[in-house]
């Protein structure tokens, strides 16, 4: 049944518009668009923009965000040193408990603008490293997190067979993790069944990174599946891995995976932070979406993305919150516009002469590409596309009075309070004045594992 939302001002596909009547069909698509309508009798807000999409997050790690900053006794703690850290806590997780934690992970993300999640899992099997008897399950439980929720969801369980390149032998730490191409496929397809009628998930794959595949391994895997919404894969992320990359294969990691597989529109590039001149160009001449996290990336010490370079070459790019120490699109926006200001120790650099207003086309190269890297037609308030909707509060002293572009770039850089106020997903609204309807529940399911965990 057609249902509608009535708006003030909306940021439509075509521009900023007044008084807009959108009308949602019985699937959670946008049916119409009405700019300059008169007041409906549907669900009314003051100033209407697209969800954001997250297309690259860990659930699990949320759970232990924040507990790996204690100096760990080496000389230089670093993102191995942090890895150890979360190999230990993955090592008691079970599915009732990655339920409860990915659940209150997705009503946070709703909560500050976050409409769909792309949910980049790799803890598969159980304590012991053993397949639980539906092979999906960890995966499964983070779908029925997003459906209690009401995120938009895509599945992308994690290929992982080796513990570094050329083949080496797993880590004790990563048992749960391993599959082959059978054992992998099995989860891919039962995540499609489970997604099949599913207007709000889809489902796509993620190579972990080249050093846990080899080229054999992932030949096989992509000839073995089509229809997916994309392909993910962490790439370039440590110099280390870089240098690992090298001494193996004679090649850099984007060189490396450019050289060997049609790397196309279809995939993103987690981190890719440490690209040569050639590889930025190759990585954003290929279609290919660049999958960034500024605050993990920060955290981990990781590295600064090429954005300027990238972005002068027309790269697709997106954002993702990863290791979850930080969950607020806002934040992933604000820090890669900061980090590039820092290196150049100039700003607005992520602006152009079409759109002078930097928030603003942070917005729309994450809009964009984080549609794209989800396979879902959703970052656009237009026709055909999903109802995915931000309500922001316009009358917050930090956005009152600005017009528009002005507006989004005030939402960007000007503090930290939520100014999102409502939500809606397929046209469903599942945050209200900044609360779901659920949440009490939610987190205080997501106590009782964090309690268990600990205990």
């Amino acid at each position: 049944m057609t249902h509608e939302i009535h708006a003030a001002s909306a940021l439509l596909a075509s521009g900023w518009a007044d008084d807009v009547t959108i009308a949602i069909d019985a699937d959670g698509a946008i049916e119409s668009v009405t700019p300059n309508s008169q007041v409906s009798d549907g669900i009314s807000a003051a100033l209407l923009i697209p969800a954001l999409p997250n297309v690259h997050s860990h659930a699990h790690q949320r759970a232990m965000a924040g507990l790996g900053e204690r100096a760990g006794g080496d000389a230089d703690d670093s993102f191995w040193t942090w890895r150890r850290v979360m190999y230990h806590y993955l090592e008691r997780i079970r599915p009732d408990h990655l339920h409860a934690i990915a659940a209150q992970l997705y009503v946070e993300m709703l909560k500050r603008g976050y409409g769909c999640v792309g949910e980049f899992q790799y803890l598969h099997h159980d304590v012991d490293g053993k397949p639980y008897a539906d092979r999906a399950e960890m995966s499964l439980q983070c779908l029925a997190a997003a459906r209690a929720a009401g995120i938009g969801f895509t599945a992308l369980p994690v290929l992982y067979r080796y513990g570094g390149f050329g083949g080496a032998e797993p880590l004790a730490g990563q048992k749960r993790f391993i599959n082959d191409a059978d054992g992998f496929g099995q989860i891919v397809a039962r995540l499609q069944q489970a997604t099949a009628d599913d207007a709000d998930a889809n489902v796509g794959i993620a190579p972990h990174s080249l050093r846990a595949i080899d080229a054999n391994l992932l030949g096989e895997v992509l000839g073995a599946h089509d229809d997916l919404a994309a392909i993910h894969i962490h790439i370039a992320e440590q110099t280390r891995e870089v240098d690992d990359c090298v001494a193996w294969s004679g090649a850099r990691p984007v060189d490396w995976l450019y050289d060997h597989f049609d790397v196309d529109a279809g995939w993103c590039l987690i981190h890719a932070t440490h690209m040569t001149e050639s590889e930025t160009a190759r990585a954003a001449a290929s279609g290919a979406v660049a999958g960034l996290c500024p605050t993990t990336e920060a955290n981990l010490g990781d590295g600064f993305f090429d954005a300027e370079r990238y972005l002068a070459a027309r790269g697709a790019w997106a954002i993702g919150s990863d290791s979850h120490i930080s969950i607020d699109p806002v934040e992933e926006l604000r820090w890669l516009e900061y980090g590039l200001r820092l290196q150049t120790r100039r700003r607005n650099l992520i602006s152009d002469a079409a759109t002078p207003n930097t928030g603003r086309r942070l917005l729309d190269g994450a809009w964009a590409g984080g549609a794209q890297a989800c396979g879902r037609r959703c970052g656009r308030i237009e026709v055909g596309y999903r109802a995915d909707f931000v309500a922001l509060d316009a009358d917050h002293p930090r956005l009152y009075g600005r017009a528009r572009d002005d507006l989004l770039d005030s939402w960007i850089f000007s503090g930290n309070e939520n100014l999102v106020r409502d939500v809606y997903i397929g046209g469903r609204k599942v945050i209200d004045a900044g609360h779901h309807a659920d949440e009490a529940r939610i987190a205080q399911a997501y106590r009782a594992a964090l309690d268990d965990l600990a205990s």
